[in-house]
């Protein structure tokens, strides 16, 4: 079955994984590197394993197969959004506390 895509939305094109990051190539020329230790399926996986994606939905996500994990390009975008992530020192922009 064919997935619709919102022309507005940024689309992988690229996809690498280092021994500590992800980083994704967009189409509209942008490249976002995020840290693996938020993704602990490819912070575990084997380079092999890292290596063997493919694109979901033409491009709106990465799968990887043998780890059984699926990243949005909109959740590295807007990590806030889309993750909980528990340090809050990797958070990309970590909310102020309130004072009161």
């Amino acid at each position: 079955m064919p997935t619709l895509v919102d022309k507005s939305e940024a689309l992988a094109v690229e996809v690498a994984c280092s021994d500590d990051a992800l980083t994704v190539v967009l189409d509209d020329g942008r490249t976002v590197s995020v840290p693996l230790m938020w993704f602990p399926r490819l912070l575990n996986a084997t380079q092999k394993q890292r290596k063997a994606w493919e694109f979901i939905g033409g491009g709106i996500g990465i799968h990887w197969e043998a780890i059984d994990e699926d990243i949005s390009v909109a959740s590295l975008l807007r990590p806030e959004k889309f993750m909980r992530l528990a340090n809050k020192a990797l958070q990309p922009m970590a909310r102020k506390s309130r004072r009161g």
